[in-house]
């Protein structure tokens, strides 16, 4: 079922999945190639997919750890698949899955 919080999670993982493609063309003096950026903002994308399949809790500080992990284990999978070269994407990851989480947080209807 695509709940308010899914939705929200969603848009937030696919909006800062562009902020994602927008870092590392920067850091890379934008010679990345499409489909490293593309996966870069599926895996964010996929972030806020899972966030959003996350049972709603009523406890903010709750939340943002479950953000801040789930962040963490879906970023180390595009990490890893990097051979372990872009540890600011990894680390943004950890902070981006605490925004979404916050996001959904915030927005969805808790009742």
């Amino acid at each position: 079922m695509l709940t308010n919080r899914m939705k929200i999670s969603i848009v937030a993982g696919a909006l800062l999945g562009v902020v994602c493609i927008l870092g590392a063309q920067l850091r890379s003096g934008f010679e990345r190639e499409v489909l490293y950026l593309f996966a870069f903002w599926y895996n964010r994308l996929l972030m806020g997919v899972v966030i959003g399949f996350a049972k709603e809790t009523q406890e903010l500080k709750r939340a943002l750890w479950r953000g801040a992990i789930i962040g963490l284990l879906v970023s180390f999978a595009f990490y890893s698949s990097t051979v372990f070269e872009d540890a600011v994407g990894f680390a943004a990851g950890i902070v981006y899955g605490v925004i979404i989480e916050y996001a959904a947080y915030r927005f969805a209807d808790r009742g």
